[in-house]
């Protein structure tokens, strides 16, 4: 799905802000950074669901579909990395870090939810 993919050092897929932006309704959008985070100053993706990452993510992980394309989402790029990672690790094959976080994605003036 994401031809620009590239995969980092410690063996996760990521993809670009634009790349997310041009297939997000393709897509299951995983933000893994606190409720306060997800409205906060940053926003958030349209679509996005969030999961927090310490609390939420081990149980809910359990009830996603293997073969669904999930991109994971956070402030910089950090947690969702290890959240791909686990994912990847549990079986699943089409997931994807977002690169750079919402860090990023509002430097590229792109479009969010507070």
């Amino acid at each position: 799905m994401f031809e620009n993919k590239k995969k980092t050092e410690d063996g996760i897929w990521e993809i670009e802000p634009k790349d997310l932006l041009e297939k997000k309704d393709q897509v299951t959008i995983v933000d893994v950074r606190g409720p306060d985070e997800f409205t906060g100053e940053l926003g958030h993706i349209e679509g996005a669901i969030l999961v927090t990452l310490e609390n939420e993510f081990m149980n809910s992980i359990k009830n996603w579909d293997m073969d669904d394309e999930i991109v994971f989402v956070c402030r910089s790029g950090g947690r969702s990395g290890k959240a791909t990672s686990v994912a990847q690790a549990k079986g699943f094959k089409n997931v994807y870090n977002m690169q750079g976080g919402m860090i990023l994605w509002n430097e590229l003036g792109l479009p969010k939810e507070s």
